[in-house]
């Protein structure tokens, strides 16, 4: 699955963060290199609450361009996904074994991961125990609770 730094995204996500980092490059660093002059201008820098903030600022907006740039050189397309058997980029429906209720997750990189919009990242555990099987398949999760069962029923 590609080294750990592998950053999955899909095409949708890819443009996000593009997007993020033109923004961070183009507006927040203008705006926040202004805000530290107009702070210097204030006067004495030991006390001067306005020039804190935007060197805090600064060093988010920095570290931020830092990690989406890192990420963008790792960056690995989600793709051409087989539904043969379960990886990134797959929607998969399943059945808990225990009490026969149904979900559907779509697998993405872990920076799309949405539990709310039932986006999962590869590295969860239901993701993890879903890898390379097959719909019929029953497979079990390790999860910090204890272990249960789930069986593909779909894989799109």
């Amino acid at each position: 699955m590609g080294n750990k730094n592998t950053v999955y995204l899909t095409q949708e996500g890819l443009e996000e963060l593009k997007n993020e980092l033109d923004n961070l490059i183009n507006v927040k660093r203008p705006e926040n290199i202004q805000a530290i002059k107009e702070a210097r201008a204030l006067g004495d820098l030991s006390e001067n609450a306005e020039y804190d903030a935007a060197r805090n600022e600064q060093a988010v907006i920095e570290a931020r361009i830092k990690q989406l740039e890192k990420m963008l050189e790792n960056v690995s397309i989600i793709a051409d996904v087989s539904k043969d058997k379960v990886g990134i980029g797959n929607t998969v429906s399943i059945k808990y074994v225990d009490d026969d209720e149904e979900d559907e997750y779509k697998i993405v990189g872990s920076q799309e991961a949405d539990p709310f919009e039932s986006r999962i990242s590869n590295e969860s555990p239901i993701a993890q125990a879903l890898f390379d099987h097959k719909v019929g398949d029953i497979v079990t999760v390790e999860s910090p609770n204890g272990s249960y069962d789930i069986e593909i029923i779909d894989i799109q």
